[in-house]
C-alpha cells in the first residue's frame, strides 16, 4: 500500500519558512486569504497567521446566496480561534447581474463565475490591505484541474500546492483545525449540495493513491494497473490529467528572440538582488 503518511512538524516549518519569506522578500509584511469555511483555507489561514502574525492576515469571506450557512459559521470558528483580520463581501449582486443574461446557464458556468468574482474580490481587497493573496488549492486539485483558472486557482503564493489531500488533512489535524472542519465533505460550495467528490466521482483516498504512483513515483499506467488500480480509473485520472495540463502552466509564449520568458528567461523571483 502506498503510505502517504507526512512528518507533520517538519512539514509546517517548512510551511510557515515558506509563506514568511515569500511574502517578505518582496518587501510586504501581509497576506490575504480567501475562506470558505473548508478544510483547505483553513490551513492556509492557519499557516499564514502563524507565519507572518494574526495581525498580517485578512480572511475574506464571499458568500453566494445559495451558500451553505455552514460556510461562514465554520470561517467564523477559524477567524475566532487564529484572531485575525476579516471582512465579509457578498458577491450575490455581481455574480448575479452576468447570471442573469443567460437563462441556459448551467452548473460549471455558474461555478466558474462564482470563482473567479471571488478572486476579484480578494486582489481588490489586497490592494487595499496590501498583501500577497495565499492560495488554498492542493496538489490533488491541481493535478486533476479540479480548479477554476483565473479563479481558485489564482494566487500569489501557495503553500499548500505540494501536498495531496489526505496529507493536507494529516497537516490540519497538527495544527488544530476544528474537528468539525475536518469531518465535512471537501466543497467548493458552488451550489446547494455540490460536493468535491461526488463531482469527481471518485474519493480523494482513491485517487492520491494513484497519483502519488503516477507522478511522485513515476509509474507508467500499465504499471499502476499492476500495482492493482482498475485499468478504467487509471484512464480517467491520467486524461484529467493530460486535458487540465494548461492549468499548471503559465501561457505559452511564442519564441522570437534570443531570450523568452518561459523558455531561456528562468532566473528566480530574486534575480539581480
Amino acid at each position: 500500500m502506498t503510505d502517504l503518511t507526512i512528518n507533520t512538524p517538519l512539514v509546517r516549518r517548512i510551511l510557515t519558512d515558506f509563506i514568511h519569506s515569500e511574502i517578505t522578500r518582496v518587501g510586504l509584511q501581509r497576506a490575504l486569504v480567501g475562506l470558505s469555511g473548508g478544510v483547505d483555507s483553513a490551513l492556509s489561514c492557519y499557516l499564514a497567521a502563524e507565519a507572518l502574525g494574526a495581525e498580517n492576515v485578512l480572511a475574506v469571506c464571499m458568500p453566494y446566496k445559495t451558500s451553505s450557512p455552514d460556510s461562514l459559521e465554520h470561517a467564523q470558528l477559524v477567524i475566532g480561534a487564529l484572531g485575525v483580520q476579516s471582512v465579509t463581501v457578498p458577491i450575490t449582486d455581481m455574480a448575479d447581474g452576468l447570471i442573469k443574461q443567460y437563462q441556459d446557464m448551467d452548473k460549471v458556468r455558474l461555478g466558474n463565475i462564482l470563482a473567479r468574482m471571488r478572486m476579484i474580490v480578494l486582489y481588490d481587497q489586497s490592494a487595499v490591505f496590501n498583501g500577497l493573496v495565499v492560495g488554498t488549492s492542493n496538489k490533488t486539485e491541481i493535478l486533476l484541474g479540479y480548479s477554476t483558472l483565473y479563479g481558485d486557482s489564482a494566487c500569489a503564493i501557495n503553500p499548500l500546492g505540494d501536498l495531496y489531500k489526505t496529507q493536507l488533512r494529516q497537516l490540519a489535524k497538527a495544527v488544530g483545525i476544528p474537528q468539525v472542519i475536518l469531518d465535512k465533505p471537501p466543497t467548493a460550495d458552488l451550489w446547494a449540495g455540490q460536493t468535491d467528490e461526488g463531482e469527481l466521482g471518485f474519493t480523494y483516498a482513491e485517487v492520491d493513491r494513484l497519483l502519488y504512483l503516477l507522478v511522485d513515483e513515476r509509474y507508467t499506467p500499465e504499471e499502476c494497473v499492476q500495482a492493482g488500480f482498475e485499468q478504467k480509473f487509471v484512464g480517467a485520472v491520467v486524461e484529467r490529467m493530460r486535458r487540465s495540463h494548461f492549468k499548471r502552466i503559465l501561457p505559452p509564449v511564442a519564441k522570437l528572440s534570443q531570450r523568452t520568458m518561459g523558455y531561456d528567461f528562468l532566473y528566480l523571483r530574486d534575480w539581480g538582488t
